[in-house]
């Protein structure tokens, strides 16, 4: 099983469709091996569906896809040995142990007794669950939960990972601990493949980046290349005096060189900023004009520019339709 390939994961055309629902409509992908690829966007754009496919737990109903090079349904069987899947919901006995259910997925790969002990130990020890290894179940946090789920997709030691949705819900401390495991794994050979709806998340993790919308990919390349397409940071000045708001938007578009706006009630003025050292500049000529600010502000583009610009539709715009297609058993 060859995975010293140029391509962990290649995908052309992908479809599926449930009744009326066209969950994924013809979705390319290119994931270099060795890197992470983040898979960006809202509930119900078909993110899942696409991880599924390509996972084997899905039939595509058109399209191909490969995982090293295997393609996922005439090799099937070799390419489940190839991944390792971790949902948005743990995947794990609620009635055992972290090391119970450690042993019992180990267990079920293969591993003899002993070597599923050792196994299971080392990765509590990895994902800092060592203390809880003999406690129930029913008393870990949402985030130890995902950390062992997490850690049973890593039993049989894959070379890629799928992580639908890996940290939704968790608080940001346990989350910047996924962020680091998922580091750690790519820095110790893996390839991760990264669904999200955090445009910081795939910022900090991913190599690259694919927006899906309405099951097709609308954007591609990396945090940067997307942010810049909604376009540089703005500056928002709001004034003292309302009907100084037209010379102070004159004065603004002259000292940073580019055009800007008012607002409605004419107490604000917003300009894109892509020098920031020139604001100190306005604001001494603002002052020297007898201008007064109430407040100034950057504002940076935000998960919600990116998709309100790419979209057409705000990050909170969601609806369950693909996840309610899923099959039981395909976060698994």
């Amino acid at each position: 099983m060859n995975t010293h390939t140029e391509w962990a994961v290649e995908a052309d055309g992908l479809v599926k469709t449930f009744g009326t629902n066209r969950a994924v409509d013809g979705v390319d992908l290119r994931v270099a091996t060795g890197t992470v690829y983040g898979v960006l966007g809202p509930n119900g754009a078909g993110k899942t569906t696409t991880i599924s496919m390509l996972a084997t737990l899905l039939r595509p109903d058109a399209g191909q896809a490969r995982i090293f090079g295997h393609d996922v349904q005439r090799e099937s069987q070799i390419v489940r040995q190839l991944i390792g899947v971790t949902g948005q919901y743990a995947s794990v006995d609620e009635g055992l142990s972290a090391t119970e259910n450690l042993v019992l997925f180990s267990r079920l790969l293969g591993l003899g007794r002993r070597e599923a002990k050792i196994k299971a130990n080392d990765l509590l020890e990895e994902f800092g669950l060592t203390e809880a290894a003999s406690r129930p179940l029913k008393k870990f946090s949402g985030g130890m939960r995902r950390r062992l789920d997490l850690a049973a997709s890593l039993i049989s030691q894959p070379p890629l990972i799928f992580l639908d949705e890996p940290t939704t819900g968790l608080d940001p401390r346990t989350r910047a601990q996924m962020w680091e495991t998922i580091r750690r794994l790519v820095a110790g050979g893996s390839t991760v493949l990264l669904t999200t709806q955090y445009l910081d998340e795939a910022d900090q993790l991913a190599d690259r980046i694919a927006v899906i919308d309405r099951g097709r990919v609308v954007a591609e390349g990396t945090g940067d290349e997307l942010k810049a397409q909604v376009g540089t940071s703005s500056l928002e000045l709001r004034l003292g005096e309302p009907l100084l708001a037209q010379r102070a938007l004159g004065i603004a578009e002259r000292v940073l060189g580019v055009s800007g706006t008012t607002s409605a009630e004419a107490a604000r003025i917003t300009v894109p900023l892509s020098d920031p050292e020139r604001v100190t500049d306005l604001l001494i000529e603002l002052r020297g004009e007898g201008i007064r600010l109430e407040e100034f502000s950057v504002h940076k583009p935000s998960l919600d520019d990116v998709f309100l610009s790419i979209t057409g539709k705000p990050t909170d715009d969601t609806d369950d339709t693909e996840n309610a297609a899923i099959p039981e058993g395909a976060h698994a």
